[in-house]
């Protein structure tokens, strides 16, 4: 049966926001299973990852992009690049900020794109759940609406799900007829081979000291099923000889520590038993190499400046 284009609705809407705002736990929350790796540590998204969302004859395609900040080095002026070009050429977009945060910089230079393309945006205040009083969010609501006319502005808790059924309708209200963009079982465009290597990134995130991370990457070099067994070979890349030590830690501990919480996360998202090897490899300034950030798997593309 050919689905009927005049009642099948969809938008195409890019999440953007300073880092650590919580963009990618508010996509995993409304798209309902994990797409984006989650960490308390800022810059965690490094690249555009998108989320799909089908209910019935509604579609809504998320773009989750990295927080906007000063780039420093080819890796931040593709993280920058890729904010930018996600506003270009989408059908609206959803700010991000928190409960009780001021309206920075990085805000109000999104704000500004916004009016320069004529862009329909919705605002959602996330971490509603750390506000114990009413009054400054009424505050801060008032501050971004003469800032800019959103279409909505909606608080919100993607921790505990607080108002996002609310915010997805004022969403789904940005849709257009004209049918889906994506077959309703779709729900990112990631391979899976970068699910498994983000992955094991993210629980890196979780596992270690604060100047390391930024430093790191994961490579998923092997992926192969056998006998019901998923055998993936995932290379840690950092930049320090130190940083190596650290990463895989004392008689291995760290290494065995993240290998194990990755490995129960990739057989809940790939629904089998997995074989889980590690390497730690030092290259170093790979952040600075755009060739490196290439063959990691960034476009050449976005790369160029």
């Amino acid at each position: 049966m050919e689905p009927d284009l005049e009642k099948e609705k969809s938008a195409v809407i890019a999440i953007v926001g300073k880092p650590n705002v919580g963009k990618s736990s508010l996509l995993n929350r409304m798209i309902g299973q994990k797409v984006a790796i989650v960490s308390q540590k800022p810059q965690t998204t490094r690249t555009r990852i998108m989320g799909v969302l089908t209910q019935g004859e509604n579609q809504l395609v998320f773009l989750d992009t990295p927080g906007l900040i000063k780039p420093k080095g080819p890796l931040g002026d593709y993280m920058v690049r890729s904010v930018t070009s996600s506003i270009d050429g989408v059908d609206a977009c959803l700010l991000v900020t928190e409960a009780k945060g001021r309206v920075t910089q990085a805000d109000r230079e999104l704000i500004r794109r916004f009016q320069m393309g004529g862009v329909p945006a919705v605002l959602a205040i996330n971490k509603l759940d750390l506000m114990k009083e009413k009054e400054p969010l009424m505050e801060q609501i008032a501050v971004f609406s003469q800032l800019y006319d959103f279409r909505a502005v909606v608080p919100v808790s993607a921790r505990t799900g607080e108002g996002v059924e609310e915010l997805l309708e004022e969403l789904f209200l940005l849709e257009e007829p004209g049918g889906h963009l994506f077959p309703e079982d779709t729900l990112t465009d990631q391979p899976e081979r970068v699910i498994a290597s983000e992955l094991v990134r993210e629980k890196l995130l979780r596992f270690l000291d604060q100047e390391i991370p930024h430093g790191i990457a994961a490579v998923t070099e092997r992926m192969q099923e056998e006998d019901e067994v998923l055998r993936l070979d995932v290379t840690i890349y950092c930049e320090r000889s130190a940083h190596k030590g650290i990463i895989i830690g004392r008689s291995g501990s760290m290494l065995k520590k993240v290998g194990s919480s990755a490995r129960e996360e990739l057989e809940r998202f790939f629904g089998c038993r997995v074989n889980l090897q590690l390497w730690v490899k030092v290259k170093e300034d790979w952040r600075q190499r755009p060739e490196t950030l290439q063959s990691m798997g960034f476009s050449q593309e976005d790369l160029e400046f």
